[in-house]
């Protein structure tokens, strides 16, 4: 179980840098930092960077999860709600206005697959955890 918990808190912490890289890229550089060559509208670059600032938030919330991991689950499926449905948004964007960029493919199975499928490993790990503690404690296992 131990084992399990540390290469978990290893896989978030690396996963978690990719929010606040990619969140810090687009609130110092913009839109622009994301190619095209096309005049920028300030208005759509002021709300990109404020997507990419919480986006740094969310990866930073992630790195929260990491010590303890085993009791952060009420962090850590908020955190997974608020990626998906942003995959979702995505999604429904990839529909509406056609396929985006390789990168942004990318971020879209991050944010559907492997979020969730940390999501569901943290769950697993948390569920070990008790079920380890109340083992250890006396009385317990005799009352199930």
């Amino acid at each position: 179980m131990e084992r399990e918990r540390r290469i978990l808190q290893r896989t978030v912490a690396v996963a978690a840098i990719v929010p606040v890289l990619a969140g810090l890229y687009g609130v110092l550089f913009g839109i622009d930092g994301l190619g095209g060559g096309t005049p920028v509208n300030v208005s759509a670059d002021s709300h990109f960077r404020y997507l990419s600032g919480l986006l740094t938030g969310i990866g930073i919330l992630f790195f929260t999860c990491v010590p303890g991991i085993e009791d952060k689950s009420r962090l850590f499926r908020f955190l997974t709600l608020v990626v998906v449905l942003g995959g979702l948004a995505r999604l429904l964007g990839l529909y509406l206005t056609g396929v985006p960029s390789l990168t942004m493919l990318a971020a879209l199975a991050l944010e559907l697959v492997v979020t969730p499928l940390l999501c569901l490993w943290q769950l697993r790990v948390a569920r070990l955890a008790r079920d380890a503690g109340q083992a250890l404690q006396p009385g317990i296992g005799a009352a199930r």
